[in-house]
């Protein structure tokens, strides 16, 4: 399941955004730094209209849509990666996560407390990366005075240091680790440190109501930053979103519309970290259920198969395959065979989003 840690400075309207999007989540929101202290953790169904139809075109009994973890994670502040406020804690929960949801508060409410006295997003993203950087850095030479007894028996050591002495000199340099070019076989040496800056990030523009349309003088700020830091970038409200969770279907669409956007934010969070991470989704369906599978864009099918069951991997022997557009269009799985839609893939056969799969395996 995908992890995403929702993190940012105190106040940003972190827990505000995870109690919207998580319908059961029961995190506290008040108007006080650190209301947040243990991470609250909720999972949520990813939206998908494909899979409602699939079901009804195949009867199925049941719909299993893939899932999403949010964690809303403790607020943070400038010395964290000393310990500061609740630093430790802070940095170690976020080592856990796929992904980062960085809020950025980008309205004026003189309402609202800033734990730095003043609205500045472009501050704010500084600190945080800042203290991730740092408490990256300490990771990492901690890492490379212990490689050092090995540097001269083990080709992998060697391997290691040079790619953490890349990152070390672009995080000095004001870079994170996830901007330094590295090859596949080192990002799986250093994977097991959980480097902060490492991890994708979204940056979560939270804005006002009025203003989640538009954007602001504050929000074009962060796209700016976004885009040169290679990042994803999006306009969300809190605000908005604690408004749309006691709405009907009906009336949430008008409130959207009303404010002049088309969709809510736990769509738009999902769309972006899918996007950041490269998945896609594949579906299997029949009587029985119709389920949609998260998978990394580019798997073949035997990989694909093993998301389902470590035995449909090893054990693959082709794949009965046909587009989701397709099978909507034969209108059942028997009409998609006599029409002659439905194809046999083999194990260098790349899945598409979208597909409907069956996979044919030896025990």
């Amino acid at each position: 399941m995908l992890k995403a840690g929702i993190i940012g400075l105190p106040n940003v309207g972190k827990s505000t955004l995870f109690n919207a999007v998580v319908a059961n989540a029961k995190a506290q929101a008040a108007n006080f730094p650190f209301c947040t202290i243990e991470p609250n953790i909720g999972t949520v169904d990813v939206p998908d209209e494909r899979l409602q139809v699939l079901g009804e075109i195949s009867s199925s009994k049941v719909l299993v849509p893939t899932r999403i973890e949010f964690v809303d994670i403790a607020g943070l502040v400038k010395g964290a990666s000393k310990g500061e406020g609740l630093g430790n804690k802070f940095l170690s929960n976020i080592r856990e996560v796929d992904a980062i949801i960085h809020v950025l508060r980008c309205f004026d409410d003189d309402e609202v407390i800033h734990v730095s006295g003043e609205v500045n997003p472009i501050n704010d993203l500084e600190v945080i990366n800042l203290e991730l950087g740092l408490a990256d850095l300490s990771q990492i030479e901690k890492r490379r005075e212990r490689l050092k007894k090995q540097l001269r028996v083990s080709e992998e050591a060697k391997i290691e240091d040079n790619a953490l002495e890349k990152i070390l000199e672009n995080i000095q340099n004001g870079g994170p680790a996830r901007n330094v070019q590295l090859t596949e076989h080192e990002k799986i040496i250093i994977k097991p440190l959980g480097l902060l800056t490492l991890k994708p990030i979204i940056y979560a523009i939270n804005l006002s109501e009025n203003e989640l349309s538009t954007g602001n003088a504050y929000s074009e700020e962060i796209e700016n930053y976004a885009e040169i830091d290679g990042s994803e970038c999006i306009n969300i409200s809190a605000q908005v979103e604690s408004e749309l969770v006691d709405l009907a279907v009906e009336e949430k669409e008008d409130y959207l519309n009303s404010i002049g956007v088309n969709e809510g934010g736990l769509k738009t969070l999902i769309k972006a970290s899918y996007k950041l991470l490269g998945l896609s989704t594949y579906f299997t369906t029949g009587e029985k259920e119709s389920r949609a599978w998260t998978i990394k864009s580019g798997m073949t099918a035997p990989e694909a198969a093993g998301v389902i069951h470590s035995d449909f991997e090893k054990g693959f022997i082709r794949a009965q395959t046909i587009n989701y557009e397709k099978f909507v269009q034969a209108g059942s799985m028997s009409e998609s065979r006599n029409k002659g839609w439905i194809r046999s893939e083999g194990k260098d056969y790349l899945v598409k989003e979208g597909d409907i799969m069956e996979f044919l395996f030896n025990t």
